[in-house]
């Protein structure tokens, strides 16, 4: 059994370069892998390996300055859910593209998840869901909007031809750990929005908290590592990642004549060219000469 940690945390980094080298030290000696991501704005990641090992990187971590209140979110992995650590330099630890916007500054109310669903319910909250299309379109809550983006970058233009919907409205958003609404509340804050409301955690953290019988979450939360998607009390879900798209496939997906592995799926069939998918059926094929050598094949992984 191995131990996932999602983490972020916002604070002023005057060096995150510096930061590099003994992360992946530390990493490398608990058997840690995973991905972090470093910025002058703060960090984010998430990591996995034995519950000793993460626990020393995140010890390590709440031991640097400004990081003191470190928090993050663990759930169990039966088999390594990474292939790689990487930990790289960015300009942001989740890109928005809004330079201006500043989670240390000003961020939505914090609403705990034993709260959150007597706030959703109310008739004057609307529910924005601020991840991914292809995010939602496996778990969302009930009668949440979503904006339909493909990246976490295109929220604002999103907000800005739509926030004539949510008038004299308050706002309550999501994400899967917490980091992107830090950045999306703080953004609509920013436009004049006075109450603005985040759910503190993210997904997951309402699903570790809140038994089944009283959610009023719908389907499964998408993650990024090779479990693809959790559900109540963390449990892994059921999907397969598409790898020609990066999607998600419930085990219903995979009897589809569409759906060849790692060639296609029923949401890509008509993205790709005869080219590329000759090119992913290569790929399939040396990743399944490793499996037979009991090895990972890098092009297995996300």
């Amino acid at each position: 059994m191995f131990t996932v940690a999602a983490l972020y945390h916002f604070t002023p980094v005057a060096e995150p370069d510096g930061l590099r080298a003994p992360l992946r030290r530390i990493c490398e000696a608990g058997g840690v892998k995973g991905s972090l991501l470093l910025a002058r704005e703060g960090i984010n990641g998430t990591i996995a390996g034995p519950h000793e090992g993460v626990q020393a990187v995140l010890a390590h971590i709440r031991g640097l300055p400004g990081f003191e209140t470190l928090d993050w979110k663990e759930s169990p992995a039966t088999e390594m859910p990474f292939g790689r650590l990487k930990v790289r330099l960015k300009r942001e630890i989740v890109t928005m593209g809004q330079p201006d916007v500043n989670p240390t500054c000003a961020v939505g109310r914090y609403v705990e998840p034993a709260d959150w669903n007597a706030l959703i319910q109310s008739p004057d909250v609307a529910v924005i869901d601020t991840r991914n299309a292809y995010e939602v379109a496996i778990g969302t809550f009930e009668g949440a909007v979503d904006p339909e983006t493909d990246s976490f970058r295109d929220f604002p233009a999103w907000w800005e031809a739509n926030a004539d919907r949510f008038h004299n409205k308050r706002i309550a958003m999501f994400c899967t750990g917490g980091i992107r609404c830090e950045k999306s509340t703080g953004y609509l804050i920013g436009k004049g929005v006075e109450e603005v409301f985040h759910l503190k955690g993210g997904i997951l953290k309402y699903l570790e908290e809140v038994p089944p019988e009283q959610s009023l979450w719908r389907g499964a939360c998408f993650v990024f590592d090779e479990r693809v998607s959790v559900g109540h009390g963390l449990a892994e879900g059921p999907h397969v990642l598409c790898r020609a798209c990066r999607r998600a496939l419930d085990p219903d997906d995979l009897t589809r004549p569409e759906f060849e592995e790692g060639v296609s799926c029923h949401y890509c069939l008509n993205e790709h060219s005869e080219t590329d998918r000759a090119r992913f059926r290569e790929r399939q094929k040396q990743i399944a000469l490793a499996r037979a050598r009991g090895e990972r094949h890098l092009g297995a992984e996300r």
